[in-house]
């Protein structure tokens, strides 16, 4: 509705400010989309699941966005050189009308707690906030027309765009950056290995832990594979040590899937030439 109101107005604010609720809708759509597919069993073909289908979606969402952007620009710096009149009285119309779906958004979302009616997920307070920040930008396009309407001065209309696309290239970049991390398998910024290490070297029995790898499936899903040295024991101790490890992982980094190879610094002595030999066995 923004982007038709902006072009009958020849609003600039309001198709930028339809960008910006577009950046906000692909990211609600995106965890919509990540909870649909999380729901569909893994194949054969892909162990994981579909939960990249989430990261990609992501990707794409954010280069989109940056070319959006780099439109607008383009169009404000155009028409900071030739200021073209607009229709202001339409213009705060419509962006009175996006105000209101914001809001009633907003207020939707304020009371979407849990199955159990307490609380708030993380998924539902992050859609709040987003919707927070469209309120913020038609609150200043319905500034804008109000200048615009009293003053006629229509510079203010690619001004008001520039501001609200400065947002979109924000939440834009991050994107990007966030989906490439995740495509690369970095490690997540919310974890540190070393402390990670630190954690598993406390377990008594351990020795050392080492090559350890920490990757992102999807949003807020983190796998770990390692390599763990203990004491010489027999494989049924190390299904406890399995069974720590895991706890701790789980509970202190909210790492949910965990791939643990364990091994052992042994001597062996040898009776035909008196010294030990030292190997490093697997299990």
């Amino acid at each position: 509705m923004e982007v038709i109101g902006g072009i009958i107005t020849n609003s600039l604010a309001l198709i930028s400010d339809a960008g910006h609720m577009l950046t906000h809708l692909f990211a609600l759509l995106v965890s919509l989309f990540a909870l649909f597919f999380a729901s569909r069993p893994p194949t054969e073909k892909k162990t994981y699941g579909f939960y990249r289908l989430e990261i990609l979606a992501a990707l794409f969402n954010g280069v989109t966005l940056f070319m959006i952007s780099v439109w607008i620009f383009y169009e404000a710096y155009r028409r900071f050189m030739h200021p073209e009149t607009i229709s202001s009285g339409k213009m705060f119309i419509v962006a009175t009308v996006g105000l209101i779906a914001n809001v009633a958004c907003a207020f939707i979302l304020k009371g979407g707690g849990d199955e159990h009616g307490h609380g708030h997920s993380l998924n539902v307070r992050a859609a709040f906030l987003h919707m927070l920040g469209d309120t913020l930008s038609s609150v200043g396009v319905i500034i804008g027309a109000g200048i615009i309407y009293y003053t006629n001065w229509f510079v203010i209309d690619p001004i008001i765009s520039v501001m609200i696309c400065v947002l979109i290239l924000i939440w834009s970049y991050k994107l990007v950056i966030e989906s490439v991390d995740v495509l690369l398998e970095a490690t997540p910024k919310e974890i540190n290995i070393d402390e990670v290490i630190t954690s598993l070297k406390q377990i008594t029995g351990i020795d050392n832990a080492h090559d350890i790898h920490i990757w992102t499936i999807t949003s807020g899903m983190y796998s770990m594979s390692g390599h763990i040295d203990t004491k010489d024991m027999l494989i049924s101790e190390t299904a406890k040590l399995s069974k720590e490890i895991n706890r701790i992982l789980s509970e202190k980094f909210k790492i949910g899937h965990t791939v643990i190879q364990f091994g052992c610094e042994c001597k062996i002595n040898n009776a035909h030439n008196g010294h030990a030999d030292h190997n490093h066995n697997h299990i």
